[in-house]
């Protein structure tokens, strides 16, 4: 009766340590961004408008965007969920895009935006999915640390600003789109800070993903 016991215990233990193994990678966060440097990222039209600063990416000046170009998961990403700190100056426009590619100018023509605003006059406010999916109201103030997440399975999309959920949006079957916001579909691709204007600063840091199976 003992021997058969500890059998049944052994075997347990095993199944679970082989489950715990087994467990996909693509679980465990990994940092996009160094604090120190711009490894791995690479800027547009207009280099000048990113530079670190006290462990920050601080985004101002003309338009450009900061593609991550760098090694975890080929900068490929399909289902994952994103996270970084986020501090907006007062009128301050930005954005986070997902599911885009490099390009040497314009505004991103693949992926979609999160938008990153909390104060300037166009009304999108941080946490939408810029012309998809709007938010209004502002859920973080100016001059002040937030934690932006963005989680995408399948054609789910969901944005959370400190935990508090922003969208939760699930993309049509076949997304009507206007022509010049065609490529505003799920598909697969890497991440871009945008810099919007010269009139707006945004900081960026604590930068990491975590991969989903």
């Amino acid at each position: 009766m003992y021997i058969r016991l500890l059998g049944a215990c052994l075997l347990a233990l095993v199944g679970c340590m082989s489950a715990h193994a087994a467990k996909p990678k693509g679980y465990s966060w990994q940092p996009l961004f160094d604090g120190k440097t711009l490894d791995g990222w690479r800027a547009s039209e207009a280099p000048g408008s990113f530079e670190v600063r006290d462990g920050a990416i601080v985004v101002r000046g003309p338009r450009s965007h900061l593609f991550y170009v760098g090694a975890v998961q080929s900068h490929d990403f399909r289902d994952f969920e994103l996270q970084l700190e986020v501090m907006t100056k007062p009128g301050a426009n930005s954005g986070v895009y997902f599911h885009t590619a490099w390009q040497d100018e314009g505004w991103p023509a693949k992926g979609y935006e999160v938008q990153v605003n909390n104060s300037q006059s166009d009304p999108k406010r941080t946490g939408g999915l810029y012309a998809v999916e709007d938010n209004y109201q502002a859920p973080a103030k100016d001059d002040v640390w937030f934690t932006l997440r963005i989680r995408v399975e399948g054609r789910r999309v969901r944005t959370f600003v400190d935990d508090k959920q922003i969208v939760d949006y699930t993309q049509p079957e076949h997304p009507e789109r206007p022509a010049d916001m065609s490529g505003r579909v799920l598909s697969s691709g890497t991440f871009a800070l945008q810099a919007h204007d010269p009139d707006s600063e945004v900081h960026y840091r604590n930068i990491k993903v975590r991969p989903l199976p």
